[in-house]
């Protein structure tokens, strides 16, 4: 069988799969993120992952997300060809405040893991009332309704 492209590392590639449990290349867990309304949706690709080795934590405005795949081949089997990276994968990403890390949603189907986190109430835009001329009473100050830092 020959390969149709030069790869000087391959060996070293199987080299370290077989003794380290790792090769050269890092453990990719492709992602997607989007909005959607009050809510972001990161997507992770992550086919193969057994579900029960899925780990999703928050702290301090860090999630982390870790998944392991592994290898379950016979003892007495030799590799042709390794392409499927096998081990733990990781990601972390870094909120921003205005997220609700304590409302998190996650999902695992068809190997793809769903996270949805909501935008917090705090971070939500809201309309702010104007008052008009002498129509106001609010406060002391004549004509104006008092906005959070007015020193009039």
């Amino acid at each position: 069988m020959q390969s149709l492209r030069f790869d000087p590392f391959r060996d070293f590639d199987r080299l370290a799969a077989e003794v380290f449990g790792t090769a050269r290349t890092p453990a990719l867990m492709p992602m997607d993120v989007l909005r959607s309304g009050d809510q972001f949706i990161c997507k992770f690709d992550l086919p193969g992952i057994d579900a029960d080795t899925l780990d999703v934590s928050a702290e301090n405005n860090t999630l982390t997300v870790r998944a392991e795949r592994q290898r379950r081949d016979p003892d007495d089997s030799t590799y042709l060809v390794s392409e499927r990276a096998s081990g733990t994968y990781s990601r972390q990403l870094v909120l921003g405040d205005g997220l609700a890390v304590d409302d998190i949603r996650a999902d695992y189907t068809d190997g793809v893991l769903t996270l949805t986190i909501p935008v917090a109430e705090q971070a939500k835009p809201r309309k702010i009332e104007v008052g008009r001329g002498g129509n106001s009473s609010v406060g002391s100050h004549e004509g104006h309704k008092m906005i959070a830092g007015d020193t009039r």
